[in-house]
């Protein structure tokens, strides 16, 4: 679509009533499913909501980590910006006067309700909503939550141990609850709202036929915990699938010439009991029961989240406009790791869709960063943007952008070989990623990456070392977007 229409469509966007909005964002979930082009993954909802959106086929984050790629998307404003590069810092904390999207359409008049993982898990951002919904008989925090009676055994007898050691305070807060993680998987026979996800979802129903019927328009947050560890559904969605016939991954391998630090160390996936013996990716790969194990829960999450999503689809007009949002890719097994936590393209790009009653459904084949939502669904509505937004308003840019940036912070604990922190900061072009790793805080060069995504788009070769003039020439502008010597 060129500017043109979408110039017209905005211009028609104020002559309307107000829309209300619906915000979806789905925690770990990659773009991999039926709309994304990989049919045997069932997500029927998502393939239904994409027939009536604009599909954004390269859409990036701008981490691949929770809690500063949530925060970034929240208020329009880059990482370093915020000063947010991990999962222990409020974005409050350095910018306290921020406005984040929903605040900023609470203060234009909407009612802003947000539930489930909105902001990251442990930071609720009461200036946000005028409802924050939660949900009963779970924690604030309900990551991980089982409801097999052999897991159920197992905490139990965790819990107890703790107990023993007299070490309550340290390991069962609210905030801690990941010392009692179980298994990576579960697949209980039980209804859909046995799990948190599916709990709120009811709860979400009822509520929109409420706002429905409301004179005042609405800001809808909801965020399902689900496709994140650990992968724990409903049998009815692990039934789904024939694991044997689950594709594995197809660069299974770390990329020829990678520095360490580029890759993550299974740190996630260690933490859970079944997995605590796991191989780093420098030390070798899962066995292929256990990575078709970790699949097959994964695509069923999928499936389950999906199922919720059409639940809420169910209940919406047509002048409601949708946003469905990943906060980041996932590795299954590419690069020989599991998570996210990395520069790799299977991290930093995401699912994002937008359905709205003035947009014509259609591919969007631009470079999309997440911080290009704030503006453009703040235009969609028909509300004044922010001035201080970092990112850009789609709308008039109807090619996208010439390039997306990435970072992420890989602490000293899991940085091999020295043990020491680095920061990586990318460049996504329409045919390279470049990537700099430099140490932190000092932001001296340690090691660099190259690849060409027309050619290898999996990032099986860092071809750095052989192209120094098409690295210089990333290499510039990225210093120039992070402010770089």
């Amino acid at each position: 679509m060129n500017r043109r229409g979408f110039l017209a469509q905005l211009a028609a966007a104020t002559a309307t009533p107000r829309p209300n909005v619906l915000f979806i964002a789905v925690d770990d979930l990659r773009p991999e499913f039926g709309a994304y082009g990989a049919p045997f993954v069932l997500t029927p909802n998502l393939d239904r909501l994409a027939h009536s959106s604009v599909v954004f086929e390269r859409a990036y984050c701008q981490s691949a980590l929770c809690n500063p790629s949530r925060s970034s998307m929240l208020t329009g404003l880059r990482p370093d910006t915020l000063k947010v590069w991990d999962l222990q810092t409020d974005f409050r904390i350095h910018n306290p006067g921020a406005i984040t999207l929903p605040q900023h359409f609470r203060e234009q008049g909407y009612q802003t309700i947000g539930s489930g993982k909105i902001f990251h898990n442990i930071f609720p951002d009461p200036p946000s909503w005028s409802e924050e919904i939660r949900i009963p008989g779970y924690p604030f925090d309900p990551d991980a939550v089982y409801r097999s009676p052999s897991e159920l055994v197992k905490i139990e007898a965790a819990k107890q141990q703790i107990i023993e050691r007299g070490q309550q305070k340290r390991h069962m807060d609210r905030y801690n609850e990941w010392y009692l993680k179980s298994s990576a998987t579960e697949a209980p026979d039980v209804p859909d709202s046995a799990y948190f996800d599916g709990a709120q979802t009811d709860i979400a129903v009822s509520k929109l036929k409420q706002l429905q019927s409301s004179n005042k328009p609405f800001f809808y947050g909801i965020g399902y915990y689900r496709p994140h560890l650990p992968f724990n559904a409903p049998k009815r969605y692990w039934d789904l699938y024939d694991r044997s016939k689950l594709p594995l991954a197809s660069n299974p391998n770390p990329p020829v010439g990678v520095p360490l630090m580029a890759n993550n160390r299974n740190r996630e996936l260690r933490g859970y009991k079944d997995f605590t013996s796991a191989p780093t990716p420098d030390q070798g790969p899962l066995t292929e029961a256990q990575a078709r194990l970790l699949r097959h829960g994964y695509f069923a999450s999928v499936s389950y989240i999906d199922a919720q999503i059409g639940r809420l689809l169910n209940q919406i007009d047509s002048n409601t406009i949708v946003v469905l949002w990943g906060d980041h890719g996932y590795k299954l097994g590419e690069h020989r790791a599991w998570g996210k936590m990395t520069n790799f393209e299977i991290d930093t790009r995401v699912p994002l869709m937008i359905r709205s009653p003035r947009l014509k459904p259609h591919r969007f084949r631009g470079l999309v960063e997440s911080i290009d939502i704030y503006p453009t669904l703040c235009a969609l509505a028909g509300l004044t943007t922010p001035k201080d937004l970092e990112g850009l308003n789609l709308l008039n840019h109807s090619q996208g952008k010439p390039a997306a940036f990435s970072q992420y912070l890989r602490d000293g604990i899991w940085t091999a070989p020295d043990g020491n922190p680095y920061m990586g900061y990318t460049i996504r072009t329409a045919t390279h990623r470049y990537v700099e790793w430099r140490t932190w805080p000092a932001k001296q060069l340690a090691a660099t990456e190259l690849y060409n995504e027309k050619q290898d788009p999996r990032e099986t070769i860092n071809i750095a070392p052989r192209n120094p003039g098409l690295s210089n020439n990333l290499a510039r502008q990225l210093r120039q977007q992070f402010n770089l010597a």
